[in-house]
């Protein structure tokens, strides 16, 4: 047997006692806090409301300034968000139930979620807030999904009073209570009551339509107006035809809606603001600082852009790129990261920083909150299926004709609709030394094709369809392909190891 002196075997044993107790801190399972914004873009400023956000997570954290989502619109991409999967796969298309909204598919799916992951390594897990659009209507029962220990999932679409949340199960109606401080309340009760490693996620409202503001925040950005970019009501050019639908551009009578919208929307942040600064203080007071703590929103959104009113299921960057910050352990605070980031990608982020195995399905990668200039190389696949369907056409438009394939035709919209059945498309979006550009293939019987140059022209005004080489749009539409019917790690081209 070897022997060793007691200088050695002293700086041995030191060394394992040291090794376990690192061992032992890096083991504590870490917290989760994720606040899960409807409708809240970053292109237009979205983001400018949240002092307490950028200040508590961004400064404490990382900012990343180019993350985009799977499909501009809230089912399919709280779906993705949930499962980490692209909508192919998942099978959520968009917010109707024949689109798959918490339809059949999905009910196999919700099985396989990151939520269910960490309840199975000992988690207790809450929810709070909108889930997904059709989840508890008509027949289909307020149960309580896999996954969740603490549950309370709001009936149907956003809104801000006159809901019914399902209580662990129970629907409960509330008329006059505004939804975003419910949340913030039972939030900060869930974690003062918390000894054992959690995962909480906070979904409330705000901003998405009808944008009501709690009534202490009314009036409060009375002088704000809709941003006058250089496409704010311009008509579109070159592109799909429902964004040439008349009346473009809109009548001058429309603008004062457009501003109203607007800052309703940032005075409806103001609330969601406040509560992430109470779950960060209840956080700091329970000593609770194992806690990764994660903002984001399920899509962006266009107010005027190219003559359209407000809405998003549009492949322009207003509606497909979203705010995303984290802090937490380990995380260096104040950077912005420039890696390009899809929200699948939080799913195996979050089962890896739990120190679970990411499963080799999952179509997203892990994101880097470590390094501050990781690989910024990316090629990133949008989809989308447009909605249409009976009684979306209001009576006063003149759209009768087309009633069963256009949708959201309102007259306070000018009648000017902001989807139909075939607005269905699928994008590659780049990001890299080859290029900061956009590919799209629009499925209808032009098989209309947008090509944009992000770098020369950030606002996607021209496109470059008839200006760019037949052999790149044909390597374009191979790429497109292959990743529409990718799965796991087959869908990041350029994803070398998990």
């Amino acid at each position: 047997m070897l022997s060793l002196s007691s200088t050695p075997k002293m700086l041995i044993l030191n060394s394992l006692l040291f090794f376990l107790l690192a061992g032992g801190i890096l083991c504590d399972k870490p917290n989760f806090v994720i606040i899960l914004t409807d409708d809240q873009d970053v292109t237009m400023g979205g983001m400018t409301p949240m002092k307490h956000v950028r200040r508590l997570i961004g400064e404490e954290g990382m900012t990343f300034a180019n993350t985009f989502v799977s499909s501009p619109i809230c089912c399919p991409s709280r779906a993705s968000i949930l499962t980490g999967l692209h909508v192919h796969n998942h099978g959520t298309r968009n917010n109707t139930l024949r689109g798959g909204c918490y339809g059949p598919q999905w009910k196999k799916l919700e099985t396989n979620t990151f939520a269910t992951a960490l309840q199975g390594a000992g988690y207790r897990t809450f929810y709070a807030g909108k889930y997904l659009n059709e989840y508890g209507k008509k027949d289909r029962g307020a149960t309580v999904p896999p996954g969740w220990t603490e549950w309370h999932g709001l009936v149907g679409n956003s809104v801000y009073y006159n809901y019914t949340l399902s209580n662990n199960g129970v629907p409960t109606y509330s008329e006059d209570l505004y939804l975003t401080d419910i949340i913030r309340d039972m939030s900060v009760n869930f974690i003062e009551n918390q000894t054992e490693p959690f995962l909480m996620v906070l979904a409330p409202p705000a901003p998405h339509q009808p944008f009501t503001p709690a009534p202490r925040h009314r009036d409060a950005f009375r002088d704000i107006t809709a941003p006058r970019t250089p496409i704010f009501n311009v008509a579109a050019k070159d592109k799909h035809w429902l964004m040439t639908m008349p009346p473009s551009p809109l009548p001058e009578s429309m603008l004062p809606e457009l501003d109203r919208a607007y800052r309703s929307r940032w005075e409806a942040l103001l609330a969601v603001d406040e509560m992430v600064a109470d779950v960060i203080a209840t956080l700091n007071k329970g000593e609770k600082d194992n806690t990764y703590v994660i903002y984001t929103s399920d899509n962006g959104y266009h107010v005027g852009q190219f003559s359209q009113v407000y809405d998003k299921r549009q492949p322009y960057e207003s509606d497909i790129r979203v705010p995303l910050l984290i802090k937490g352990p380990a995380i260096k605070p104040n950077v912005t990261s420039l890696q390009p980031v899809m929200n699948i990608d939080l799913a195996p982020t979050i089962l890896q920083l739990a120190g679970l195995e990411v499963p080799e399905t999952m179509d997203g990668r892990v994101i880097d909150v470590i390094d501050e200039n990781p690989v910024k190389e990316r090629t990133m696949l949008v989809e989308y299926f447009g909605q249409g369907q009976d009684g979306a056409v209001d009576s006063k438009c003149p759209w009768k004709y087309d009633s069963e394939y256009l949708d959201e035709c309102r007259p306070l919209y000018n009648c000017k609709c902001q989807d139909s059945r075939n607005n269905t498309y699928a994008c590659l979006r780049r990001i890299g030394k080859q290029g900061n550009d956009k590919y799209c293939e629009f499925r209808d019987t032009k098989d209309f094709i947008e090509i944009y140059d992000l770098d020369a022209d950030p606002y996607e005004v021209s496109n470059l369809k008839n200006e760019t080489m037949g052999a790149f749009i044909a390597w374009y539409h191979h790429v497109l392909n292959i990743m529409l019917s990718c799965e796991g790690c087959d869908c990041d081209p350029t994803f070398v190891d998990r």
